[in-house]
This record gives structure tokens, sequence and C-alpha cells, in this order.
């Protein structure tokens, strides 16, 4: 049993290559390869989870399910999702992600196709709940593969390139799953995705590398010329170090880490309640027609990662290393926009939009960055870890936020409702204000 797993290990290093031009020319060949088996492997997951939201329309009409059913499996899988991201992100720092971050995909592909073939709730649940566990084996060996192949003084840029990832796969399967829904039936729509993502299974296992250490690269902070020749390599010491110690001495005894815990957790409630209540919000209260309101909603992912995307860069070259600053100005010019979409008047759709694409830009800018500004403050040897604890939150912000919006939008109306996410918002940028100061703990050990 031992040997079947021998392959999750984390690829030990080998012999340090002493050609520098050689050394150069692998190293910026393998971060364009990185990123690119990132993105589309990622992407790949979403193929294989958001079909279920486009399938759901058929679940109610064939299969005569109610939507407090869908409901429930919805919020199940939210949970252990949101769980699996920490158990899992504990696991990924100590394994290797190129095969880690494959099986993950490979066991929510199968599933995929025994939903297809099922009819019973009990099977739907299970089977989905299953997929959230192998869903949440995607993001913690991204977050180690970032932090070791980018450098602190260049990983919020690139982690917003790769979260780009999200809205890729978020829309691919949009129109891979509309199309096979209305032409083949809905069950198409989890075996094709399913088959398809077979194949990315096998591109996972040829493109992506653990380290750079285990191809004979030095680590990313010496090649980059991030670090003193003296100072100490803390890469030395991952072998050395359990998962007790990686969790206690770098994740949960660590102030900045649940400050971001938190923090998640309502910008969670913000992003997923614009996102899933818009199209009602503006149907109800603006009188838009449902097509109009899927585009602005469509509008809002796709702003999301040009927003992303500067928030790294910003939070790179702007605050030198520090996130705060960043999620804080995101955050304020969030909380403007929130209120700007909630006091338009009816009959303005171009009002609509043009609100919904800013709250969209400025809501992904600290979603993406709480998982760099995890990765900073826990170091890059429990990156997947504490990424994973905060992934928790915020799922555990998207749960509360799909009944508390119902049920306060029920009781109060809109008015309510945005109050309730202003609110949210209010808090997540106090939580995010307490880090303004903090910087890379890897960027700091450079130069001791």
């Amino acid at each position: 049993m031992s040997q079947f797993f021998a392959f999750f290990k984390a690829a030990p290093h080998i012999e340090p290559i002493q050609d520098k031009q050689q050394v150069k020319v692998l190293y910026k060949a393998m971060r364009i390869r990185m990123m690119l088996g990132m993105i589309i492997g990622y992407a790949a997951f979403y193929f294989v989870r958001k079909n279920f939201s486009m399938a759901m329309p058929s679940f109610l009409t064939e299969l005569h399910y109610t939507k407090t059913d869908l409901g429930m499996i919805l919020s199940l899988f939210s949970i252990l999702y949101g769980v699996g991201k920490f158990f899992n992100g504990m696991l990924a720092d100590r394994a290797n992600p190129r095969y880690f971050m494959a099986i993950g995909l490979l066991g929510a592909a199968v599933v995929n196709v025994f939903f297809g073939m099922s009819s019973s709730l009990i099977f739907f649940g299970l089977f989905w709940l299953l997929n959230a566990w192998f869903q949440s084996m995607g993001w913690p060996p991204c977050a180690r593969m970032l932090t070791h192949w980018y450098s602190p003084r260049e990983l919020g840029t690139m982690w917003g390139i790769w979260n780009s990832s999200h809205q890729i796969g978020g829309a691919g399967i949009l129109v891979m799953a509309g199309y096979l829904i209305s032409t083949y039936g809905w069950r198409y729509a989890f075996y094709v995705p399913g088959v398809c993502v077979l194949l990315i299974v096998v591109f996972l296992i040829v493109t992506l590398r653990d380290t750079p250490q285990s191809l004979g690269l030095p680590r990313i902070e010496k090649y980059r010329g991030d670090m003193d020749e003296t100072a100490h390599d803390e890469d030395d010491e991952l072998a050395a170090l359990s998962t007790k110690e990686i969790l206690f001495k770098h994740v949960l005894n660590n102030k900045l880490i649940w400050y971001l815990c938190f923090a998640n957790f309502f910008v969670y409630i913000v992003r997923i309640g614009v996102l899933d209540w818009a199209p009602t919000f503006l149907v109800e209260a603006k009188k838009s027609s449902l097509a109009v309101a899927g585009v602005n909603v469509a509008s809002f992912e796709i702003a999301g990662i040009i927003g992303a995307i500067l928030a790294g860069w910003l939070s790179d070259k702007v605050f030198k290393g520090r996130r705060g600053p960043a999620n804080v100005l995101f955050m304020v010019a969030l909380i403007f926009c929130v209120v700007y979409f909630w006091m338009i008047p009816p009959g303005y759709p171009l009002l609509d939009a043009t609100a919904l694409i800013a709250i969209g830009f400025f809501v992904y800018g600290p979603q993406m960055l709480v998982g760099v500004a995890a990765a900073d403050f826990a170091s890059k040897k429990a990156s997947a870890t504490a990424t994973g604890l905060t992934g928790t939150f915020g799922y555990l912000g998207s749960t509360v936020c799909g009944v508390g919006t119902g049920a306060i939008v029920d009781k109060w109306g809109w008015n309510g409702g945005f109050i309730f996410f202003i609110m949210c918002a209010v808090i997540g940028t106090f939580l995010f204000a307490l880090t303004w100061k903090q910087r890379s703990k890897t960027l700091e050990s450079l130069h001791t």
C-alpha cells in the first residue's frame, strides 16, 4: 500500500545544474509551462462542477425534484468542498502537486460520468458530495506550485493571471453544457465533460512538475535575485517538517491567517450574493428581462479577470509585496459600487451593467489576494494549508450567503439584502486593514 501512494510524495531535490545559461533557458520555459498547465488544469475542474447548475432546470422539469432538494445538495457541496480544501491543503504541502491535482481531476471526471447515469436523489447527493471532495484537491496543489515557481515580488501578478482559470472554466462549461442539454439532454452535460477532462488529466501529468529544485534548478528567489547569497535557505527544511508542525507553527497559531479567514468569509458573502442574486434582483426590482440580466452577470465575471490581475500587480509593484493596502483599496471601492448598484432606479440597464462590471472588478481583487496573502503570511512551507483554511471560510460564507440572503430579502426586501452585503463589505475591509503593514514571511527571511 505504501508503494501505491509513493508517487504522492513530494519530488526530491536533485543535483543542481551548474550551467547558468541552461538554468535560464529551462527556468523560462518551465515557468510558462507551469502557468499554462495550472490554468488549463484548474479550468477543467469547473467543467465537471458548474455543469450541475446548468442542468438544474432539467432536474426540476424531467425528474420533478424540488428547489429545496437541489438547494440541499448545493449547500452540502459547499460545506464539504470548503472543509476538503483545508484537509487537502495539509496533504498538498507535503505531496507532489503534479499527481495530487491529476488524481483529484480524475476522480471528479469519473464521478461526473456516474452522476449522468443516475436519477435517484440519493445517488445524486452521494456522487455530487464525492465530487466536492475531489474538487477540493484542485486549489491546494496550485497554491504550492505558484509559491515555488514565482517569487514573492511577482506572486500577486502571477496568482492573478492563474486566477483567470475560474472565469475561463466557468464560461466554457456554460457554453458547452447549454449546447449539450438543448441538443442531447442533461445527461450529456456530465458524460461529455467527464470524458473530455480525462484528457486534461493526462495533460497535467505530462506538463506539471513539483519544485524547481526537483529539476536541478535553484529556488525561485535565488533565480530572481531576491535573496542574499548568505541567506538561510528555508526550502532545505521542508522535508523535516511534519504536518503537525506546518499546521500549528505556521497556520493555526498565526493571527494574520485568522484575519484573512474571517475577511474571506465576508468577501464571499458579497461575491456570491451578487453573483447568485443579481439576476433575480434585476428582474424583480429593475424590471429587466432575464436575457439582459444574464448578460450583465456574465460581464461581472469577465471584469473579475482584469480586477484580479490589477490587484495582484498593485500589491507587487506599488505596495512592494504588501497585500493589505490593495485589499483595502478594492474593498472601499466595492462598497461604493454596491451602494450605487442598489440605488440605480428601474429602467437604466446600461447603468446596471456598468455597476455590475465595477462590482465584479473590485470584488475579485480581494478574493484572489486572500490566497496570495495567506501564502505570504504562512510562508511557502505551509501555503497549501493556509490557503485551504482561508478557502474553507470562504465557502462557509457562501453557504451562509445562500440561506441568509434569501431569508433577509423575504423579510425586509431588497433593501435589507443590500444593507446585509454592505455591512459584510465594511467588516471585510476592517479585517484586511489589520494586515496593512504585513509582507511575505519568505521575503523577510531572504535577508536574515
